[in-house]
C-alpha cells in the first residue's frame, strides 16, 4: 500500500554514482548522470529522468536494466520501455486538488477507527495547493471590483475554504497558499518551484505533477511537470511514482529574434500552431538552439503553458543565465540560486547552444518571421494572423449566425461608403435600423451576417449590438497575466488610447485579473493604473477568472439582447482556452489574443475590424487613430519593465504567501488530526470508500453490470462537464 513506501529509502547505486557536490559551504549527495554510458548525448529532458531513475533505484520497481534501457534511448524507436517517475513534488489548484485532501482526511478516519494512529497519514511528498479557480467576476469597471469578488468568493466558498484551512494545519508537507494571492502556475514559477531540490541532504532536480493540465508553465524554469488526473496526483503525494514509457522528443530550435510590435503570445500561438500540425501528444517537447538565450524567462513560461494546447506531455527549456537571472529577480537565496547553477553545471544540465543533443524529431522557427497573431473562435491551435482577423471572422460567423440580412458582397473595384461602420457599431442610427455593414471593397472578404438589436441600459446608455459585437475584453489566466512585456505593453496602449481620447466600447464586459500580486506592484510603481481604470481595467482579483469560465455574467440587457434575438457575440481574452462553452454561456466565439489586443478589441467593440485600415476613434482634433498610433515601442516597454520591476516587490509578496489575510485566517476552523464532518454539508462529504473496512481489505472483484453515462462527440472537453462548468449548455451553432 502507498502508506509503507519509504521514499527516503538509499538507492541501491548499481553505477556507482552517488557523489557529493560541494557549493560554498554546503554539501549535498547527488547521483552523476556521466556514470551512465550514453547520457551525455540525451536530451536535457530525458537527463533528468535518468537522474531520477538512479536516485530511486530499488532493484524492483526500479532497476538497473531500466537506467541502462534509457541511458542507451533510441531516439527513432516508438516507445516500449516503461519507467517509474518519482516526482519530487506535488502542484494543486482548489477544484481539483480538494478531492485529494478529501481522500487523505477520510484515510486518516479509516486508520483510526482501526486503532492506528491517524498522525502516520501524511503526504510523502511535498504538496502545495494555490487556491485560485474560485473567484467569479460578478463585479468590474469600478474601484470596488476586487473587495467585493473577494467578499463574495468567500461567502460562496465558505465551508470549502474552512476545510482546507483545517489541512493546511492538520497534514504534514502539505501548504495551502490563500485566495487572492495568485494563480496556481504564477505562484509556482515565482515562488514554489525550486528548480533544484535540496531535500534529506540530498540535491536532484526539481520536478512536478500537477491537478492541472497547465502545470507545463513551469517547463520555462527548466523544471519537468505536467498535469496529471486528481488520483495519480494523490498517489505521487503518498509516494508512489508514475508510470510511464521513455518519451520520444521533440527537438525545437529557436533562431533570430522576435521583431518589434510582436509579443510573446504572437510567438506561443506559432509555436502551437506548428506543434499540433507536427504531432506531439505524448511525447516530450525541447528548446534549443542559439535563440533560446534571447528568449525571456517569462515567455519560456508562456510557451510551456501552451502545452495541453499542442498535446506535449511536457514543452521544457533548460537552465542557462536567463533562469538563474530569474530566481535572482523574484528572491530565491543567494543559497538556492548557487545550488541551481552549480548543480546544473555538475550535472550537463546547463544549455550549451554548441552542443546539440539528440531528438526524435526536429522543429525549427526562426523568430523574425513572427507576426501578430490571434487564435479562434474555438481552438488555441487555429491561429489568425491579425491582418486577416476580420475575413476570418465573416468567414466563421456563418458557422454560428443565420443570415438574417447577409452583408452584400460587392466588386473589388467598387468605393463603398459603409453605413454602419464596423469600427463603431453604436453608430448606426436608430432611425435607421435597417442599414446593413457593407464590406470595403479594399479587403475583398465575404460579407456577414447582420442582425441589428438597439439595447437600452440604465449606465450605459443606448447602443447597437450585432454579430460579432465583443462582449467580454478580459485580461485573464495564467498564460500571460505575469508576463511583463505584454502586461506592460497593454498598460501602455491604455495610456495612448486615454491621451487620445479613445474610450471603451459601453457593451464591453472589461476586467483585469492577474496572476501574481507582483503586477499591481509595477503597474503602481510605473504610474499606469488610472489609465487601465478609465477604460475599465479595474482589478477585478487573482484568479483564473474568464479563461476557466469565470467570466460572472452579462448585464442584464445585454444578456436578454444576445439570448432573444440569437446574436453571435464574442469574447477576446488573454488566456489559453476557447472551447466552445468554456468562456460565457452568451458568448458563441471566442479568441485569444495578447493582453494589449485584448484592450485594442475592447476599444474597437465589434471582431469584424480591420485595425491596419479602421480608426478605433478621433483625437480631440478630430484626426483617426489607428492601433499603430498607440501601439508601444518595445524599447518604451523594456524601459518601463527595468524601471519598474524590482526584486523586492517578490520578496514582499510572498514574504508570507501561506498565512493569508485577515479573512483566511478569521475562517472558524475545526481542529484535530481528523476532520469534523458536517452530516448538512452538499459540499464537502465524507466519501464512503472506507465505510466497514477491515484491518485485512476483501478481495478486489469485477465490476458487472456498468453502463455509459455519456457518449461525447468530438471537440468536448471535460470543461463542459466538469463541476467549474457549472452544468451549462453548450451554445450550438445556428447553421453549419
Amino acid at each position: 500500500m502507498p502508506l509503507e513506501l519509504d521514499v527516503t529509502a538509499p538507492s541501491k547505486d548499481s553505477f556507482g554514482a552517488k557523489d557529493t557536490l560541494r557549493v560554498e559551504e554546503n554539501s549535498y549527495e547527488i547521483f552523476r548522470l556521466d556514470k551512465v554510458e550514453g547520457s551525455a548525448r540525451l536530451p536535457y529532458s530525458l537527463k533528468i529522468l535518468l537522474e531520477n531513475l538512479l536516485r530511486t533505484e530499488d532493484g524492483a520497481n526500479i532497476t538497473a536494466d531500466h537506467i541502462r534501457a534509457l541511458g542507451g534511448w533510441d531516439p527513432n524507436a516508438d516507445p516500449s520501455t516503461e519507467i517509474q517517475f518519482t516526482p519530487a513534488r506535488v502542484i494543486m489548484q482548489d477544484f481539483t486538488g480538494v478531492p485529494c485532501v478529501v481522500d487523505l482526511a477520510t484515510m486518516r478516519e479509516a486508520v483510526t477507527a482501526l486503532g492506528g494512529d491517524p498522525d502516520k497519514v501524511n503526504p510523502l511528498a511535498p504538496a502545495e495547493m494555490v487556491i485560485d479557480h474560485s473567484v467569479i467576476i460578478d463585479v468590474f469597471g469600478r474601484a470596488d471590483a476586487f473587495e467585493r469578488n473577494v467578499e463574495i468568493e468567500y461567502e460562496r466558498n465558505r465551508e470549502r475554504y474552512q476545510f482546507l484551512r483545517w489541512g493546511q494545519g492538520a497534514f504534514d508537507e502539505f501548504k495551502v497558499v490563500p485566495p487572492g494571492t495568485g494563480i496556481v502556475h504564477q505562484v509556482n514559477i515565482e515562488h514554489l518551484a525550486r528548480t533544484v531540490m535540496a531535500r534529506n541532504g540530498q540535491a536532484y532536480p526539481d520536478s512536478c505533477v500537477g491537478t492541472d493540465s497547465h502545470t507545463t508553465m513551469v517547463n520555462g524554469l527548466g523544471v519537468l511537470g505536467w498535469g496529471v488526473g486528481g488520483i495519480e496526483a494523490e498517489a505521487a503525494m503518498l509516494g508512489q511514482p508514475v508510470s510511464m514509457l521513455i518519451p520520444r522528443v521533440v527537438g525545437f530550435k529557436l533562431t533570430g529574434e522576435i521583431p518589434a510590435g510582436v509579443t510573446a503570445t504572437d510567438v506561443v500561438l506559432t509555436i502551437t500552431e506548428m506543434l499540433r500540425r507536427h504531432g506531439v501528444v505524448g511525447k516530450f517537447v525541447e528548446f534549443y538552439g542559439e535563440s533560446v538565450a534571447q528568449v525571456p524567462l517569462a515567455n519560456r513560461a508562456t510557451i510551456g503553458n501552451m502545452s495541453p494546447e499542442f498535446g506535449s506531455t511536457a514543452a521544457i527549456f533548460p537552465i542557462d543565465e536567463e533562469t538563474v537571472r530569474y530566481l535572482k529577480l523574484t528572491g530565491r537565496s543567494a543559497e538556492q540560486v548557487a545550488l541551481v547553477e552549480a548543480y546544473a553545471k555538475e550535472q550537463g544540465l546547463w544549455h550549451d547552444p554548441s552542443h546539440e543533443a539528440q531528438y526524435s524529431e526536429y522543429l525549427e522557427l526562426d523568430l523574425s518571421t513572427v507576426v501578430p497573431s490571434i487564435a479562434g473562435p474555438k481552438r488555441p491551435q487555429d491561429r489568425i494572423e491579425l491582418s486577416d482577423a476580420k475575413s476570418s471572422f465573416r468567414k466563421s460567423v456563418h458557422d454560428y449566425a443565420e443570415d438574417d440580412q447577409p452583408t452584400p458582397h460587392t466588386n473589388v473595384d467598387e468605393t463603398v461608403e459603409e453605413t454602419f461602420p464596423a469600427s463603431d457599431p453604436a453608430a448606426l442610427s436608430f432611425q435607421d435600423e435597417t442599414a446593413v455593414p457593407v464590406q470595403s471593397a479594399a479587403n475583398g472578404a465575404t460579407g456577414r451576417p447582420s442582425k441589428p438589436v438597439k439595447v437600452s441600459t440604465a449606465d450605459r446608455g443606448e447602443f447597437v449590438l450585432d454579430h460579432g459585437a465583443v462582449v467580454i475584453a478580459s485580461i485573464t489566466s495564467c498564460t500571460n497575466t505575469s508576463n511583463p512585456s505584454v502586461m506592460l505593453g497593454a498598460a501602455l496602449l491604455a495610456r495612448n488610447a486615454v491621451d487620445k481620447g479613445l474610450s471603451v466600447k459601453p457593451w464591453v464586459k472589461t476586467s483585469m485579473a492577474p496572476g501574481s500580486q507582483v503586477v499591481t506592484d509595477y503597474y503602481d510603481k510605473a504610474g499606469l493604473w488610472p489609465y487601465l481604470e478609465k477604460l475599465g481595467y479595474h482589478l477585478v482579483g487573482y484568479g483564473c477568472t474568464t479563461c476557466i469560465g469565470n467570466s460572472g455574467p452579462l448585464s442584464d440587457e445585454i444578456s436578454a439582447a444576445i439570448q432573444e434575438n440569437d446574436l453571435t457575440a464574442v469574447s477576446v481574452l488573454s488566456g489559453n482556452r476557447n472551447f466552445e462553452g468554456r468562456i460565457n454561456p452568451d458568448v458563441k466565439m471566442n479568441y485569444l489574443a495578447s493582453p494589449p489586443l485584448v484592450i485594442a478589441y475592447a476599444l474597437a467593440g465589434t471582431m469584424d475590424f480591420d485595425f491596419a485600415t479602421q480608426p478605433l476613434g478621433q483625437d480631440s482634433d478630430g484626426n483617426d487613430v489607428f492601433l499603430k498610433d498607440i501601439w508601444p515601442t518595445p524599447q518604451e516597454i523594456q524601459e518601463t519593465i527595468d524601471s519598474a520591476i524590482t526584486q523586492e516587490m517578490f520578496t514582499k509578496d510572498y514574504a508570507d504567501v501561506f498565512d493569508g489575510g485577515e479573512r483566511w485566517k478569521s475562517l472558524p476552523t475545526p481542529t484535530g488530526k481528523t476532520f469534523e464532518w458536517d452530516p448538512e454539508s452538499t459540499y464537502v462529504r465524507k466519501p464512503p470508500y472506507f465505510d466497514g473496512m477491515t484491518a485485512e481489505p476483501a478481495p478486489v472483484q469485477d465490476i458487472s453490470g456498468a453502463r455509459v453515462l455519456a457518449k461525447l462527440g468530438d471537440s468536448v472537453t471535460t470543461d463542459h462537464i466538469s463541476p467549474p462548468a457549472r452544468s451549462r449548455p453548450t451554445p450550438r451553432p445556428a447553421a453549419t
